[in-house]
């Protein structure tokens, strides 16, 4: 049987086709199948737009449902995206990871079939101010936690070492109950045997989830996901996104007021008031110094996925006091070359496609 690992440095798309028809890891659908699935891809059973192609909703012919990423026709990194894709979550199978159904390599046509979750994704609800209420402390702390179990398989507990690259609230996808499910893996990288980080020239990722070595330096690690999921975990706390605007600092996104209000032992302002009285002071407050912790400047002083996840599940534990954060400002990037899993990067609504050097 031929590994997916084929895919990995593939000259060209072609190779796509032999590659997958001969893995029996990923199922193969005919074309045929998923356009009456989507009801010929109808704009009714659209389920998203991204940089790389679209996402549908699918019934198959006895009821069950799919979601369809289709890529599209004009993205020749979005091919690079996909074989990716598709190699490495081939081989991933955790409850708070999305699951791969099968792939479609017919024609020109390259999709990606994965289970259907009817919730979407977490900003949907996190950053909508009428969803936002559904979301009660307890449901917000179970879906931070399943999101640090999820990345814990990825760093250390999967047969390879993944560093997903991306994390970010749209990248949580919920289920039916809304249990978390870490999807996206285009942009995710292996690291073989022991191998902690890397380095790039070509960054990927969403301003405001990058680490500050990674943007700036194009050092990746297991530790830039931490990072990622400390600004995560900040921004389930207080609803709001860490690009927003705030007016007692107009140069701070929310991992710079967070900071200030820790310094100012008055961190309960950041809490989304929607919340109500469903959590505990307490709690909230132990979550916060957890996300301070994971965003701290230095990749070395930020704890691994492992310790992260026994902090959320032991209240008893003695937290260590975060130091500095980093909070890197869109004029403070200046490294290598930067793209977004969806094409685009957004800072504070600005729209950028590529940084250069200065």
């Amino acid at each position: 049987m031929t590994n997916l690992t084929r895919f990995e440095g593939s000259p060209s798309v072609e190779d796509c086709d032999d590659g997958a028809r001969r893995n029996r890891d990923v199922p193969l659908f005919d074309l045929s199948t998923i356009a009456s699935a989507t009801n010929n891809f109808s704009f009714l059973n659209k389920l998203g737009q991204g940089g790389f192609g679209s996402v549908y909703k699918g019934v198959m012919d006895n009821g069950a449902e799919i979601a369809i990423k289709r890529l599209s026709k004009h993205s020749g990194q979005g091919v690079e995206e996909f074989k990716n894709e598709v190699q490495l979550i081939a081989k991933l199978q955790h409850r708070n990871l999305v699951r791969i159904l099968g792939c479609c390599v017919e024609e020109d046509e390259k999709m990606l079939i994965y289970e259907y979750l009817p919730n979407k994704s977490l900003d949907a609800f996190l950053f909508d101010n009428t969803k936002c209420s559904l979301l009660d402390w307890k449901k917000r702390f179970e879906i931070a936690s399943g999101v640090a179990r999820g990345l814990l398989y990825l760093h250390q507990d999967s047969r390879l070492r993944i560093i997903h690259r991306d994390l970010k609230a749209s990248n949580v996808l919920l289920d039916a109950v809304m249990n978390p499910k870490i999807a996206d893996f285009g942009m995710a990288r292996i690291c073989g045997g022991d191998q902690m980080q890397g380095n790039t020239n070509r960054v990927v990722g969403t301003y405001g989830y990058m680490s500050p070595e990674y943007a700036m330096e194009g050092i990746f690690s297991i530790k830039s996901d931490v990072y990622s999921f400390g600004v995560l975990l900040l921004e389930i706390i207080s609803g709001k996104r860490n690009s927003a605007y705030y007016h007692e600092n107009p140069s701070s996104n929310l991992v710079g007021r967070v900071w200030e209000l820790w310094q100012e032992e008055n961190c309960v302002d950041i809490v989304d008031e929607s919340m109500g009285d469903s959590c505990s002071k307490e709690e909230v407050l132990r979550c916060i110094q957890i996300g301070l912790l994971c965003v701290q400047e230095f990749a070395e002083d930020r704890p691994n996925m492992s310790a992260v996840v026994f902090m959320l599940a032991n209240n008893n534990v003695v937290l260590a006091s975060p130091k500095r954060p980093a909070y890197v400002f869109k004029s403070n990037y200046h490294g290598a070359n930067l793209s977004s899993s969806d094409g685009t990067t957004s800072v504070n609504d600005v729209t950028i496609t590529e940084v250069e050097g200065r």
